[in-house]
């Protein structure tokens, strides 16, 4: 209710404000005044409910996002970077036999582990990770 009383004295003052233009003698505030209308916003309202509507995602199935799996992560400087060549080993911070993770745009979504399928490399889900937990993460 605050919200509408301080809306009405807004208007009150402009248009307090608008006739005293006119007042003054000013044709240009006067002409402006007689076209000055309230804009009507009172039709607007906020959605909170949003569990009995039906979502279609229809409208993003085609939308491309990049996948990508992590297997580890190591950290080393410049000089040993410089060093490396062909043959050359990078100890990561997984241990053998534990879950990737599965990296949609960037954001964890999943873990899973390696497969061979018809001589090519996958990857079987092994745990997805909530939208709940994800948010968490984001914070």
């Amino acid at each position: 209710m605050s919200d509408t009383n301080d809306e009405s004295e807004v208007m009150d003052e402009w248009a307090a404000a608008m006739e005293e233009a006119a007042d003054s003698g000013d044709e240009a505030a006067a002409k402006q005044t007689e076209e000055v209308q309230h804009a009507g916003f009172e039709n607007l309202q906020e959605s909170g409910s949003r569990g009995n509507e039906d979502i279609n995602l229809d409208v993003i199935l085609d939308v491309p996002v990049t996948l990508s799996l992590e297997i580890g992560r190591s950290q080393i400087n410049i000089r040993n970077l410089l060093q490396l060549n062909q043959g050359s080993v990078i100890e990561l911070d997984r241990l053998a036999g534990e879950p990737l993770d599965v990296l949609v745009n960037g954001t964890l979504i999943a873990h899973g582990e390696v497969v061979v399928v018809n001589e090519k490399f996958g990857i079987r889900l092994t745990d997805i990770i909530s939208p709940a937990e994800r948010v968490k993460k984001l914070k």
